[in-house]
């Protein structure tokens, strides 16, 4: 099991998403794959790779993956994370639309 933590703009977006009307269901597809993440990094419905376009906050040697909350969804949403910044913890560096 890993903790989930979550940057400053990570959190502020999950709570903005959560007060907002009509975006239930998509909350609810976020947490699902935090609770994937916290579980197993690996599940294939995440679809985790690495992502390249974004500095690891902890270490520069470190990779940044992007995992999937939403698929085949017009701009469907998309978690950027990375280990650390201790063992069995992975940080939520970004909540985000896919462009």
């Amino acid at each position: 099991m890993f903790e989930i933590l979550l940057t400053q703009s990570a959190g502020a977006e999950l709570e903005r998403l959560e007060v907002s009307p009509g975006k239930k269901g998509l909350v609810k597809q976020i947490k699902k794959s935090l609770g994937y993440l916290a579980t197993n990094p690996k599940h294939p419905s995440l679809k985790t790779h690495p992502y390249d376009s974004i500095s690891h906050p902890y270490d520069s040697e470190q990779k940044v993956f992007e995992a999937y909350a939403q698929n085949n969804t017009p701009s469907a949403y998309r978690l950027f994370w990375c280990y650390g910044p201790d063992k069995r913890q992975i940080t939520i560096i970004a909540i985000t639309p896919h462009p």
